[in-house]
């Protein structure tokens, strides 16, 4: 298997932070995502290493293995394993599956500088001796990111990306989260010795597009509100996820008055029929650039209170 030196793909130093390799891949993951990427061959390529150094080096474990064994950073407990029952069994004197019959290098032990292939020694220890069975791997977990509206994401519908060269569409149900993560089994890197694949784990982002703030399922706005309707009464036009709806304004409603709409929130995850709240702030405009007339009305209604 080829050496990929991770801390190139992503453009960062082997001393990086953790901060520094998210910042880097989330700035290259969206660069060279397929999608935007659809005449260039290379893209996806590219966009899976991406993803392969992300899934190592922001594991710190992870991370650790690579920077000791390499490539084959995933085999590291079985590399080590297997170090341990060779010492031990030279220690005992016998036993030593490297002894001068097969061991072109004589009765020390094999070892690896850096760069060697691992691989090579795993095939010598799991697979190659006479009658032995090869141990399976599972492969290596690939992961994505996938940016989304909050209007998008307030409705189920497919998303169609490329990994691995693979065109892979999904059903995304409304409702889904910002940060949240869902995994598609089987669809990372083939298992090596005949293990099962790795899995695919995608990560959203939900970009708010809309005036709303959302907690959770509930969704927040602020209306503003003109001074007589506040007084008086009246009727307002609210707006919703799903368009309009009409509200009855109480008479002598108070600037900072939340009122709510039960069920026009956000969809529920994977909960069909199922919506938060929307919870309306009302700010009310006093009004300005006042005729002589109006103000002459205003001091006569400030009169009747004072004489209240």
């Amino acid at each position: 298997m080829e050496y990929i030196d991770y801390y190139k793909i992503l453009g960062v130093n082997r001393n990086a932070t953790a901060e520094e390799i998210k910042k880097a891949y989330r700035k290259l993951a969206r660069k060279h995502h397929p999608d935007l990427n659809p005449n260039n061959p290379e893209a996806s390529k590219l966009f899976q290493q991406i993803n392969e150094a992300n899934e190592v080096l922001s594991d710190p474990e992870n991370r650790k293995k690579y920077d000791q064994y390499g490539k084959d950073w995933k085999h590291a407990e079985q590399f080590e394993q297997a170090r341990k029952q060779q010492q031990a069994s030279g220690a005992q004197g016998q036993g030593n599956p490297f002894s001068n019959s097969d061991n072109p290098f004589g009765n020390e032990y094999f070892t690896y500088e850096e760069g060697g292939d691992y691989s090579d020694f795993f095939s010598s220890i799991f697979g190659n001796r006479a009658g032995s069975r090869q141990t399976k791997f599972k492969g290596q977990d690939f992961r994505a990111s996938v940016e989304l509206n909050l209007t998008d994401a307030a409705k189920t519908h497919q998303q169609t990306f490329t990994v691995n060269g693979k065109n892979i569409r999904i059903t995304v149900p409304a409702g889904i989260e910002n940060g949240q993560e869902i995994k598609l089994a089987g669809y990372g890197a083939p298992g090596m010795n005949g293990g099962p694949n790795g899995d695919l784990y995608i990560t959203f982002e939900i970009k708010n597009n809309t005036s709303f703030t959302r907690k959770g399922n509930d969704l927040y706005t602020t209306v503003p509100l003109d001074l007589y309707k506040a007084l008086l009464g009246g009727e307002e036009f609210i707006d919703t996820l799903d368009g309009k709806v009409k509200m009855k304004v109480a008479p002598e409603t108070q600037n900072g008055t939340k009122v709510r709409l039960k069920g026009k929130g956000f969809p529920v995850y994977k909960k069909e029929g199922e919506f938060g709240d929307l919870y309306v702030t009302y700010q009310i405009q006093l009004p300005t650039n006042l005729t002589a007339k109006e103000k002459e009305l205003i001091e006569q209604l400030a009169g009747e209170r004072k004489n209240k």
